[in-house]
């Protein structure tokens, strides 16, 4: 039986577990093994996972959101943050920035992008004009309420306004593919690897 949504990209509430007449790991003994503390809003909880690879923590379907699809809705505040220029005609930054950016109206990128699809991109800007992502800052994450919903994608060229993202759950699909792939291949140190 396989679960409907493998359990690899949003995080929310789980079913207690505990260890009962075990015993105390010596600590370090299981570099596979990985914590996960949950916090949604003023409810916090923890499961464990272990890692498949480095970079990459598998961990029961149950701890993760069930909602995975969710849409953010225009007006909802975000952060975006990276090392892209800091104006117009400055220099890309040293140090990673943040900026936060509301989700505006489809009808805003839908004017300014021909091409706008907004079953697979978010618009996000600035009401004021004034802040905004640019170039070097695309590849980053918008984060809406502690959630990855978007990747910088692009914006206008001269001047500021609403930028388009990638929507993340349109991709979703896609995403838990490329991991469930990447998840087979071999790993060095990996029981199978000898």
């Amino acid at each position: 039986m396989h679960p409907t949504h493998p359990p690899l990209l949003s995080l929310l509430s789980a079913y207690w577990a505990w260890i009962i007449g075990g015993r105390e790991v010596k600590p370090h003994s299981r570099p596979y093994m990985a914590y996960v503390r949950i916090e949604t809003g003023l409810k916090s909880h923890s499961c464990g996972g272990f890692l498949i690879r480095p970079d990459a923590v598998l961990t029961a379907a149950h701890c993760l959101d069930k909602e995975g699809n969710e849409r953010v809705r225009a007006g909802a505040a975000c952060e975006v943050s990276g090392w892209g220029r800091t104006s117009i005609t400055g220099r890309r930054s040293d140090v990673m920035m943040e900026v936060k950016l509301m989700v505006q109206r489809e009808a805003e990128c839908q004017r300014q992008f021909r091409g706008y699809q907004q079953q697979s991109m978010i618009c996000v800007g600035d009401d004021d004009g004034r802040k905004g992502s640019y170039r070097g800052d695309s590849g980053g994450p918008l984060v809406c309420n502690k959630k990855a919903h978007g990747i910088v994608s692009h914006g206008c060229e001269r001047y500021i306004c609403p930028a388009v993202f990638t929507r993340i759950s349109y991709f979703e699909h896609w995403i838990r593919e490329q991991l469930r792939r990447f998840a087979l291949q071999e790993l060095p140190g990996s029981p199978s690897s000898g």
